[in-house]
């Protein structure tokens, strides 16, 4: 006996989106479950390029500062005395703020004696000088190009830093 094949077939309907199937009691029916899912993919793209290069400049400035010197004056005193015997040779002094230098010189004479021939007197003076000297300095400031994909570049310079200060 042939039956029709529509007749042992589900009778499937859709209502709303949603698939419906009719089965008859002991009649074994696969439905098959579909389910979408979503995925994300991540992908590098070149929007620009940044290019960095450095300037350097030149700031001018005067330094200045205070110098002090010294000056020495020697003065030449002659004393030409004889030291008697066993006087002991007079040696290297200090007198109100002059070293004395004693210069001593044995002469040939029938005995020998020490003759006191000059002092040498040093006298120091300091002098205080201001001085300006110009003097150029070196300064680097980084410089941002910014790239765009179709080669244009844009110039940026960063700010001056905080740091700096006016000459």
């Amino acid at each position: 006996m042939m039956s029709d094949p529509a007749a042992s077939q589900p009778k499937l309907s859709r209502t709303q989106g949603v698939e419906t199937a009719e089965v008859t009691l002991g009649e074994e029916v696969v439905l098959p479950l579909i389910e979408e899912t979503a995925r994300i993919d991540k992908q590098a793209v070149e929007t620009g390029r940044v290019r960095v290069s450095t300037r350097t400049e030149t700031v001018d400035q005067v330094l200045r500062e205070s110098l002090r010197s010294q000056t020495v004056e020697v003065t030449r005193v002659p004393v030409n005395r004889t030291l008697s015997e066993g006087e002991v040779p007079p040696v290297i002094r200090e007198e109100n703020g002059v070293t004395v230098i004693p210069v001593l010189e044995e002469i040939l004479v029938a005995e020998k004696r020490l003759v006191l021939k000059e002092e040498v007197h040093v006298r120091r003076s300091s002098a205080d000088e201001d001085v300006e000297v110009p003097v150029t300095l070196r300064k680097q400031r980084a410089v941002v190009e910014r790239v765009s994909p179709d080669g244009h570049a844009s110039e940026q310079i960063d700010p001056p830093s905080t740091q700096e200060t006016a000459p």
